[in-house]
């Protein structure tokens, strides 16, 4: 009887987590490309507001993160952070207590540019994940640059299609059961997050997405530009470059045997930096 109680109340605080209602943290989500300095002294100063300040870098997105992590804490260091710290994670090491400590007094978290598929293999249901989402519900500022953004949203989009496709020709299609998704960390679970997006051509696959989830907006976050989710569910653009959205939350959707598709009065949204969106009500912000 014990251990059904332990195991129902271990999946009751897992999905509270994910829900994660009311949390007083911000998401720092940044679609790649160049950070320029303004960009990066603002996630810094967001995380000052936190327990002692102390960003946790995680880079095992990265082909390099023994290279990686130290060129972030120096760039974090330089930019005016005052404790700036990187870890290098395998599952094993994601699942035991013992390493959660490197998230004490954390004030930010930062995961790094790289496949994303390298950080959530790692880290997805893990007692780290869990203990990622209590921080942020409970204050912190979780950031990360392209795969460290494409990570931040329930499904995640891993980067390829199910068709075969010939080089050069990558998703040139709007086709449901295309697109490969896994879990992502959740931090956002009413859309789903695209990096890169107007400079790599992006809008098919996320367009793909939202026709397959009508449920759930599409934001799109090019080069250069961050959205700054805040805890009352409203996000400002800054950086260089524009957001898009794309709300079929009002629309029809169809989907065909052959896995064609349509949708009708979908909405779609060009933010520029100063721009800001309402993720609950769903609309713009003046």
């Amino acid at each position: 009887m014990k251990k059904v109680l332990f195991i129902f109340l271990s999946l009751f605080l897992a999905l509270n987590l994910y829900a994660h209602p009311n949390a007083q943290g911000y998401l720092f989500i940044i679609g790649g490309g160049h950070r320029s300095e303004s960009m990066m002294k603002k996630y810094i100063e967001l995380t000052k507001k936190f327990n002692r300040g102390k960003i946790v870098i995680f880079p095992m997105a990265s082909s390099a993160p023994q290279e990686v992590g130290p060129e972030l804490v120096e760039e974090f260091t330089n930019l005016g952070a005052q404790e700036v710290e990187y870890h290098i994670l395998d599952r094993e090491q994601a699942t035991k207590e013992e390493y959660l400590k490197i998230l004490d007094d954390v004030g930010g978290v930062y995961f790094s540019g790289g496949v994303q598929s390298r950080l959530t293999d790692i880290l997805v249901d893990t007692q780290l994940h869990h203990l990622l989402l209590e921080i942020y519900r409970k204050g912190a500022v979780i950031g990360g640059t392209s795969a460290g953004a494409a990570v931040m949203s329930k499904i995640m989009i891993v980067g390829e299609e199910k068709r075969r496709v010939e080089e050069g020709h990558a998703f040139e299609v709007i086709l449901a059961d295309n697109i490969v998704t896994s879990p992502g960390f959740g931090f956002i679970d009413t859309a789903i997050i695209d990096q890169h997006f107007v400079t790599r051509k992006r809008h098919n696959r996320l367009i793909s997405l939202i026709i397959e989830h009508p449920e759930l907006l599409g934001i799109g976050i090019d080069e250069s530009t961050a959205i700054i989710v805040k805890p009352d569910e409203t996000f400002e653009v800054v950086g260089e470059k524009n957001v898009i959205i794309y709300d079929p939350t009002q629309s029809t959707t169809e989907i065909s045997s052959s896995h064609s598709m349509s949708g009708f009065n979908i909405i779609m949204h060009i933010l520029k930096s100063g721009d800001q969106f309402d993720l609950k009500a769903h609309k713009i912000l003046k």
